[in-house]
């Protein structure tokens, strides 16, 4: 029988990223500049591998800004506003919990909020027009993400002037928007959760009880997995142009 191929460590996603080079339109000269949002249900993590820049959030301790350069690593936990900056050819390996959870929607940009307020609205503004493999539609899908981004740094900077005002209690509104915006969802991100990141805790927890009665026969049962990068071009993702790793 053959042994069934493990899980990532912990349940997580690990992806590629190029952090977009387009100049921002709000006066943030040359730099490149990814489009702000927020994770609702999982935490995400930076590891740099190449280049500069840095990552500005939105929190409970208010505006931060982040520098990043290779060998650096920065993380943060749901409902955290982050926006990437590229100074020069900024490249990531972003680690994500919950694996499953950020393709099935559990990400918010910061649209202004009359855009977060109407469903309708907000989907039509997040909604990228289909990604083909032969990249035939490149210009088309880049156009899109330009403008989501611009759309997101719009509300972004009203929002963070509000935090530089007020603190972190300026978020309060879009994280009940955010949290509208998703509650639809969560039935589904249930099964992705208990199918992932659950069943790796549960397989530790009964791990740790047979060891704790000096029986390790579930060692027995070891595997190794590799994999590489999918094959395919890159996507047009929130702050760049991205590559998920096909783990299972």
């Amino acid at each position: 029988m053959s042994t069934p191929r493990p899980v990532f460590p912990g349940g997580t996603s690990v992806s590629w990223l190029r952090v977009y080079d387009w100049p921002a339109p709000d006066g943030a000269g040359l730099a490149g500049s990814g489009t702000p949002h927020l994770h609702t249900a999982s935490a995400e993590g930076y590891v740099v591998v190449g280049g500069t820049g840095s990552v500005q959030t939105l929190s409970a301790e208010g505006y931060a800004e982040h520098r990043l350069d290779p060998g650096a690593i920065v993380w943060f936990t749901p409902g955290v506003v982050h926006r990437l900056v590229n100074d020069g050819n900024l490249s990531l390996v972003v680690v994500m919990s919950n694996a499953g959870l950020p393709e099935a929607g559990d990400a918010v940009l910061t649209f202004p909020a009359d855009v977060l307020a109407d469903p309708e609205r907000y989907r039509a503004a997040a909604t990228l027009p289909a990604q083909s493999e032969d990249s035939t539609d490149d210009a088309t899908v880049a156009a899109a993400a330009r403008a989501r981004r611009d759309l997101a740094l719009e509300g972004y900077a009203e929002l963070r002037d509000r935090v530089e005002r007020e603190g972190g209690a300026a978020l309060d509104d879009l994280h009940a928007a955010a949290a509208r915006l998703v509650s639809g969802r969560v039935p589904a991100w249930r099964e992705i959760v208990r199918d992932g990141v659950e069943r790796t805790t549960s397989a530790t927890l009964d791990a740790l009880r047979s060891l704790a009665a000096g029986d390790g026969t579930h060692l027995a049962g070891a595997s190794v997995a590799a994999t590489t990068a999918r094959s395919g071009p890159e996507r047009y993702g929130m702050c760049g142009r991205l590559r998920t790793f096909d783990l299972p």
